[in-house]
């Protein structure tokens, strides 16, 4: 009998089996067997994404929950692929050291975050999870392992992949020549091999922040305190629009939730500094960062009721487009919607709601023209959730004919069967391919 899986999409999927190895051994010996019986693979980690990747649509799934190491030593952590991103920024803390990377999940897991390249608000200041990456072991569907550090260069020939003009990227393979190994597999989606041990960079730890989410009269006096704050060096500079506050039982027009780190006075013109709310504790900024993750959560909630799959956006533009695409937004989008996200990056996440088939369907069509439009300012079609399944048809927006050709001849080297991930990334190798009678007897 086959297991129905889905992600916070609610995008669904089913797998013929379900495995959960308890190590490394074990993950390698499933592998292999899939390899000799050509079963597709689909690897999942908390299914906290939105773009499909981890959910199967046939053959093999297997979860990396019980691959959950954590091991912190003096400026790196070692850890295991289904380590929750919180344990992780935990553990660290308690060692009186910092891990940067912060997806607004963080019961997301390591080997998800890798896998997408993931982000957050800090990747501001900090940079994307592969900046904060030292060393992986990558299991391989041949049931081999690859070991490598940052700094060892590839051994086989690529082209240089163009890269958009954005300061966050998460779409396709990042590829150029004597690149450095351990990029081929971060971002990849779980579609070359999959991550089973990472060495991560452990920062010092910071020192006084101030937190705050500023409210402001307009969303012009909003945009025009990013453009001020981004010369002010702080950790994050956060977008909530006037239905986003709505939501959350906010009567503002605009929001900037920010994070300094030591002195420095911000100008505040066009906030409504009186009304707005800071803090320098820890619980504080915990109490913030609830308040920016329960509009996700309101958005999911809304969403599941309607009975449609999430609609939503993960582009970015450059930072001097970052007006221009909002206004793109607000001239193409019909209500509702809401505009949230990391505007620091020129980088806003739109979520529509539909309340019948026909406005879904619309909604649907337009994720696809406000992509092109992202990348005819020279962004990027995915920012920080990779592309997955559900959007897979962006890739062509992304890339040229060749540059997607140079990809798939990666993929074919590392999975010559295209049996990982199926259907993720390239939307034309899915599982029609996959013939449940191949499966061993169990």
């Amino acid at each position: 009998m086959s297991t129905e899986i889905s992600d916070a999409s609610y995008f669904a999927g089913r797998a013929g089996q379900v495995f959960s190895p308890h190590d490394e051994a074990e993950l390698l010996e499933i592998l292999h067997r899939a390899n000799r019986n050509q079963i597709p693979v689909t690897f999942m980690g908390a299914l906290t994404g939105v773009t499909g990747a981890a959910v199967p649509l046939g053959g093999w799934a297997i979860s990396l929950a019980r691959l959950n190491r954590i091991e912190i030593q003096p400026g790196r952590a070692i850890v295991g692929p289904g380590a929750l991103l919180r344990d992780v920024q935990s553990a660290a803390e308690q060692s009186k050291q910092f891990y940067a990377p912060d997806p607004t999940e963080n019961t997301s897991s390591i080997g998800g975050n890798l896998a997408a390249n993931a982000s957050g608000s800090r990747s501001y200041r900090f940079g994307a999870t592969r900046n904060h990456v030292l060393a992986l072991r990558v299991a391989l569907i041949d049931g081999s392992i690859l070991e490598m550090r940052r700094g060892q260069p590839i051994d086989f020939d690529v082209p240089r992949i163009r890269l958009p003009r954005t300061t966050k990227h998460s779409a396709g393979y990042r590829l150029a020549p004597q690149m450095d190994r351990v990029d081929v597999f971060v971002g990849s989606e779980g579609t070359l091999g999959v991550i089973t041990q990472a060495e991560l960079k452990l920062l010092p730890p910071r020192g006084e922040l101030l937190s705050g989410v500023v409210f402001f009269k307009s969303e012009q006096a909003a945009l025009d305190a990013v453009e001020r704050w981004r010369e002010a060096n702080l950790n994050m500079i956060e977008y909530l629009d006037r239905a986003s506050l709505e939501l959350l039982d906010v009567p503002h027009a605009a929001a900037l939730m920010i994070e300094q780190e030591g002195d420095g006075e911000l100008d505040m013109t066009g906030a409504l500094e009186a009304e707005s709310w800071f803090a320098v504790s820890a619980a504080d900024r915990e109490r913030f960062r609830r308040f920016r993750h329960a509009l996700p959560e309101k958005c999911n909630d809304r969403i599941r009721r309607s009975g449609f799959m999430k609609l939503s956006t993960d582009y970015a533009v450059p930072l001097d487009k970052n007006r221009e695409m909002l206004a793109i937004y607000r001239n193409m989008l019909k209500k509702p919607y809401v505009i949230f996200g990391h505007v620091g990056d020129a980088h806003v996440h739109i979520n529509t709601f539909s309340d019948s088939a026909e406005r879904f369907e619309f909604n649907q069509a337009l994720m696809t023209e406000l992509a092109r439009a992202a990348v005819e300012l020279g962004g990027t079609v995915g920012a920080e959730h990779g592309l997955g399944k559900r959007k897979a048809h962006l890739l062509e927006i992304q890339y040229s004919a060749e540059e997607i050709e140079a990809m798939r001849a990666v993929k074919r080297r590392f999975d010559p069967h295209w049996l990982l991930g199926q259907g993720t990334l390239f939307a034309d190798h899915g599982p029609a391919r996959y013939n449940p009678l191949q499966e061993e007897n169990e």
